[in-house]
């Protein structure tokens, strides 16, 4: 399997040079959605002294033209500071800083989703609701040639079956990458409460939530940056892929789990029922809002063990992991809590889906098309 040449540079002298005083500044690593609105870039400037709010954080530029956001002839985007997290790469007073991205006019680029979202989700009927996000982000790990990390090179591994939360080196391919993921998350403030080993070999889980509102769309997206530098520091690569193997072999998709006060009171499994008839009418737009290329890379994902039997049909069941919507059983007993979108990608946009869900199930809307009303009164 082919690893980065990065991946055998001495981590110990890099060490040396990290370990040295920076006295009184602060370096801010600043991160953000590039025009695929999928890869992420990041830069990094000196602060004079260690933010604690974000809005301490000065707004900052760069080229965008070599970023798929701009035309050489005019070609600066600015970065502005939305989120703040610790660094856990360089330590210390270090930031890791999450920006929204704006063209020369100010007004958004178009892969900053996250603009649209903040405001729906600041909305007096949203927030009132305290909607609470949790998404399951699966992703493969694979070498800088593309292969599945450790599968044979000329082959296959054997059928699925042993490697979902398996133990064992024949089951669990890449653990090291994985543990330092989880703790670097945890070290930076991101909201990560859990991981496992998938059913495909070499494909594994991450979870963050429960996270209210717009910090579900900013924590995971930092959570999958953080991975990504993880990997690099290992000389892998971490791909976010729906289909990375063709085949019988499972895709990768980011469950989305969703509740509001009340599905979480008492008695609120009624509106949960209401929440999941809205979507049921709703399908075709949830499915093309829940991949960045307007549902093409769920109609690759969408087949085999475990995955929603259609893209066409929409189903929901309790405890159903073939269903468009899942109900847990501990929900459907205690007539409580929360349910599970099952459809959303894995190299989904996290703003798209929670405004998605928001719009349908909490601001009522319908039809194909998202309205602007609500926001623009």
């Amino acid at each position: 399997m082919a690893t980065s040449a990065s991946a055998v540079l001495s981590k110990t002298v890099k060490k040396q040079y990290l370990d040295l005083p920076q006295g009184d500044k602060v370096q801010a690593m600043y991160i953000w959605i590039d025009g695929s609105g999928e890869g992420l870039r990041c830069k990094t400037r000196t602060l004079d002294c260690e933010p604690k709010t974000i809005e301490e954080l000065p707004e900052w530029n760069f080229d965008g033209s070599s970023t798929y956001q701009s035309e050489g002839s005019n070609s600066d985007m600015y970065l502005t500071p939305v989120a703040m997290f610790r660094d856990p790469f360089r330590k210390g007073p270090n930031k890791l800083v999450l920006c929204e991205v704006f063209k020369y006019n100010r007004k958004p680029a178009e892969t900053n989703l996250r603009h649209t979202c903040s405001k729906v989700m600041s909305m007096s009927e949203v927030k009132d609701k305290h909607p609470w996000f949790g998404m399951e982000q699966e992703y493969t790990l694979l070498g800088t040639d593309g292969h599945p990390f450790g599968w044979p090179s000329n082959g296959f591994p054997g059928p699925q079956g042993p490697y979902y939360c398996g133990v064992g080196a024949d089951k669990a391919y890449g653990r090291d990458i994985v543990e330092a993921h989880y703790r670097a998350c945890l070290y930076a403030g991101v909201d990560i409460c859990g991981t496992n080993a998938e059913v495909m070999p070499a494909q594994w889980e991450f979870q963050v939530g429960p996270t209210e509102g717009i910090n579900m769309g900013d924590h995971l997206w930092v959570a999958r940056f953080i991975l990504h530098r993880v990997c690099e520091d290992f000389g892998v690569i971490a791909s976010f892929d729906p289909k990375p193997i063709t085949g019988n072999w499972n895709g990768a998709g980011c469950h989305t789990n969703f509740s509001t006060n009340e599905m979480r009171e008492e008695g609120g499994l009624k509106a949960i029922e209401e929440a999941i008839e809205r979507l049921s009418k709703r399908h075709t737009y949830h499915i093309r809002t829940y991949d960045p290329k307007g549902g093409l890379d769920n109609a690759r994902r969408l087949t085999g063990h475990h995955e929603t039997s259609s893209i066409h049909e929409f189903s929901a069941g309790v405890a159903n992991r073939g269903a468009s919507i899942r109900i847990p059983r501990s929900v459907g007993q205690e007539k409580k809590g929360y349910f599970e979108d099952r459809r959303p990608s894995a190299n989904c946009d996290p703003y798209v889906v929670t405004e998605s869900l928001v719009r349908t199930c909490l601001l009522k809307e319908e039809g194909d098309v998202p309205s602007t009303s609500h926001y623009n009164k």
